[in-house]
């Protein structure tokens, strides 16, 4: 029971569940926006590991993180691409075409980093490290694990406030909403629909880069093959357990990266009161558990997924 307690109240932990939280975050903000707009980005995972492919080779070509972190972004847009013509344009399915852009993305990057780097190789590139603020760092608990995170995460916190206001206070946000719940009200006062969801959806291309970039700049400074290992399909649940609001996306995230977190220390830590076996399930038992719950009482936008057809 004394590893339990230590396992929930520490810097170390709670510093871990912020750590793991950032890429979910990014993505989760990106997608609450996208669906807002009326698409079931399933790619996610695949923008995200294109993200972090890209910010990878941008930073080891650069070698300026920044500089990484805007190629990781271009990846995942350009990725993103013929999924948004095919889902927005064609009026294609939107599952089968993001479950196809997981599929390429993740073939497309092991190709491309074999060819550039080789089979063995693991380039070691510039990356995001911890920012400690002064005093507020300082304070005892919460101090190191809050504040002294990569600058990824306050970006993150700060794009999930500024996004709020945008989709719930803004006219955008109002055009936004209006394309995934109501998409022919929007088309009949000389609004695009399909333009407010390219919109809608570039806008999460760009946020999964970064949630990508996170990983692969924030964490491990390198990629790896198929490194964002589902979270992209975490960031899907996490929306709809936030109810499409990514000011509760933060919040959301973690709670899942605390999950993940708990895993980690559990293997890491030699505890013996839950098999290690079991800790591996953990996040993704929660996010099976959490999503049933929450798709029972959530209520989606009403033309989430559903082609519009002028």
């Amino acid at each position: 029971m004394d590893d339990l307690i230590t396992i929930f109240w520490s810097s170390a932990f709670i510093a871990a569940a912020i750590r793991f939280s950032i890429p979910i975050m990014l993505a989760g903000i990106g997608e609450a926006i996208s669906e807002r707009g009326g698409v079931i980005n399933i790619g996610l995972e695949g923008m995200m590991l294109a993200g972090a492919f890209g910010a990878v080779v941008g930073s080891d070509v650069t070698g300026n993180a920044w500089l990484g972190l805007v190629f990781g972004i271009g990846a995942a847009v350009l990725i993103t691409l013929p999924h948004g013509f095919i889902s927005i344009n064609l009026g294609g399915d939107q599952i089968v075409s993001g479950v196809s852009l997981n599929l390429v993305a993740l073939g497309l990057t092991t190709f491309l980093f074999r060819q550039m780097f080789g089979i063995t190789d693991q380039p070691q590139v510039e990356g995001f490290e911890p920012l400690e603020i002064p005093v507020l760092s300082d304070l005892p608990v919460l101090g190191p694990a809050v504040f002294s995170q990569s600058i990824l995460f306050f970006i993150a916190v700060g794009l999930g406030l500024v996004f709020w206001a945008v989709l719930f206070r803004t006219r955008p946000g109002l055009r936004w909403r209006a394309a995934g719940d109501d998409p022919a009200a929007l088309d009949s006062v000389g609004i695009p629909v399909s333009r407010t969801r390219w919109g809608a959806l570039l806008l999460c291309a760009a946020l999964a880069g970064m949630a990508g970039a996170a990983i692969s700049l924030g964490q491990l400074f390198t990629f790896i093959e198929n490194m964002t290992g589902g979270a992209g399909y975490v960031a899907l649940a996490l929306v709809i357990v936030a109810r499409w609001n990514p000011l509760w996306a933060i919040v959301v995230a973690v709670a899942f990266g605390a999950a993940e977190a708990i895993a980690v220390r559990i293997q890491a830590g030699g505890i013996t009161l839950i098999p290690y076996q079991l800790s591996l399930m953990l996040p993704y038992v929660l996010t099976l558990v959490v999503y049933a719950l929450a798709a029972r009482s959530g209520h989606a936008p009403r033309a989430l997924g559903k082609p519009f057809v002028k």
